[in-house]
C-alpha cells in the first residue's frame, strides 16, 4: 500500500485469442468454427486494413502498447483482468458455441509482460475448448504465478477466492462469479469432482446469499474484498434493476469493497454506493474487433484502464482514475483528445442516474460522486 491507500488496476475483458494470438510469437492453429470466419488470420487482415501494418511476430509486450507506461505512472499495487480466453493447445472446441477464443500457452508471457497478478476466469469463453482446455489454462497460469478466481478443477476450487497480498498484513480477496445472462451455459458450472466455473444462474436472493456465504467463509479482519461478476449482454447501456439491487446487496451484506462488472464490449456507468465503487461494465480491455462492422455507435475500440484507490482502513473509495485508451493495430494506445471527450460524455450521461460524473485532467478522467 502507498501512504494514501491501496491502488488497483482493473481491466475489463482481455481477449488474447484469435487475431491477437496469431500475431504473437507462437500462434495457435488458425482454424475457426464460426459462421462467417473460418481462419483467425482474417481478424488480423481486418485490423491491418483498418489501421495499418502490424509487424509479425510481435514481442509479447506489444499488445499492451502505451498501457505499460501508464501502469508505470500509476504504480498500482495489484493488477487484475477478466481473461476471456482459454490458454490451451486443446483442439476440442465446443460445437454449440459460435465463437472460440484460444491462446497458445507459449504466449502466456503477454500476460506477465504487464505483471498481471490475477485473472478472473468466470466468463463465457474460458471453456470454449472444453474442460481439458480449462484445466490446461489453470495449469499454465499457475506455472506463471498468476492467481485465478472463478474457475477450478472442482466446484470447491472454483468457489475459492484469489488471495492477494496487499501490503503490510493486508489481503485482497477476489471472488468471481459468472452469470447465465452473459451467455454462460449452466453445464459450464464446476461440479463436485469436475472442472468448470463458479456459476450463478441469476441475481436472485439465493445468488446473493451464496456470495455472502463465500465471503464470510474466508474473510479475516482487515481484509478487503473485490467481487468480480461477468453479467449481462454485450451491447447497450441499460443496466437492469436487478443488477443494481444485486450490487447493493454485495456491498450491504457481503461487505464488498469493489464490485467489478464486465461482459459489455464498451464501458458502462460507474456508481459509488455507500463509499464503494460499482463498475457495472468495464468494457473490453483488448479485443480483435478492428474492422468488424456493426455496433459502431458504441465505439468498442475505446476503453478504460481503471485505477481505484481504496482506504485500507475504512475500505471506501478514495479516488478513481480512468485512463482512456484505444485499441489500434491489436494493441492499446492513448486515444485522441476528441475520443477522450467522447468517452467522458458517455460516462457523464450514463452516470447521471447514480449521481456520478467525471472531470478531465491531464488526459485522464477522475470520477466525481
Amino acid at each position: 500500500m502507498t501512504g494514501k491507500g491501496l491502488k488497483l488496476f482493473l481491466g475489463g475483458d482481455l481477449m488474447t485469442g484469435r487475431g491477437i494470438d496469431q500475431i504473437l510469437p507462437h500462434p495457435s492453429p488458425p482454424d475457426l468454427y464460426e459462421r462467417w470466419v473460418q481462419h483467425a488470420e482474417d481478424y488480423v487482415t481486418l485490423a491491418v486494413r483498418r489501421n495499418g501494418p502490424i509487424p509479425r511476430p510481435v514481442p509479447f509486450h506489444y499488445i499492451w502498447g502505451d498501457a505499460l507506461a501508464e501502469l508505470e505512472r500509476q504504480r498500482p499495487q495489484l493488477r487484475l483482468v477478466n481473461l476471456e480466453t482459454s490458454v490451451t493447445r486443446s483442439a476440442r472446441y465446443q460445437p454449440d458455441k459460435g465463437i472460440h477464443y484460444r491462446m497458445n500457452p507459449a504466449n502466456v508471457p503477454c500476460l506477465t509482460a504487464a505483471a498481471i497478478d490475477c485473472c478472473v476466469l468466470a466468463n463465457n469463453h474460458v471453456l470454449d475448448w472444453g474442460e481439458d482446455g480449462l484445466v490446461e489454462t489453470l495449469d499454465v497460469l499457475e506455472r506463471s504465478s498468476i492467481a485465478v478466481a472463478g474457475a477450478g478443477r472442482s466446484a470447491e476450487a472454483a468457489s475459492q477466492p484469489a488471495i492477494l497480498a496487499a501490503g503490510p498484513a493486508g489481503r485482497l480477496l477476489v471472488f468471481a462469479f459468472g452469470l447465465a445472462s452473459s451467455g454462460i451455459p449452466a453445464t459450464w458450472a464446476a461440479k463436485h469432482e469436475g472442472p468448470g466455473i463458479n456459476h450463478l444462474p441469476d441475481c436472485s436472493t439465493a445468488g446473493a446469499e451464496r456470495v455472502v456465504a463465500a465471503v464470510n467463509a474466508h474473510r479475516r479482519e482487515g481484509d478487503l474484498v473485490l467481487v468480480s461478476i461477468h453479467w449481462g449482454g454485450n451491447w447497450g447501456y441499460d443496466i437492469p434493476p436487478e443488477h443494481v439491487e444485486f450490487a447493493h446487496r454485495l456491498v450491504d451484506e457481503a461487505g464488498a469493497n469493489v464490485v467489478h462488472g464486465h461482459s459489455s464490449h464498451h464501458p458502462m456507468a460507474v456508481e459509488v454506493y455507500r463509499g464503494r465503487p460499482v463498475l457495472y461494465g468495464c468494457g473490453d480491455l483488448l479485443n480483435d474487433y478492428e474492422g468488424i462492422r456493426g455496433y459502431e455507435a458504441f465505439r468498442s475500440e475505446l476503453t478504460f484502464m481503471y485505477f481505484p484507490m481504496l482506504d485500507p482502513t475504512k475500505g471506501s473509495l478514495l479516488e478513481l482514475v480512468l485512463t482512456p485508451m484505444q485499441i489500434r493495430r491489436l494493441r492499446l494506445e492513448h486515444c485522441s483528445e476528441e475520443d477522450a471527450r467522447w468517452l467522458a460524455e458517455r460516462m457523464r450521461e450514463q452516470g447521471s442516474r447514480f449521481g456520478t460524473g467525471v472531470r478531465e485532467r491531464g488526459g485522464r478522467l477522475h470520477l466525481e460522486w
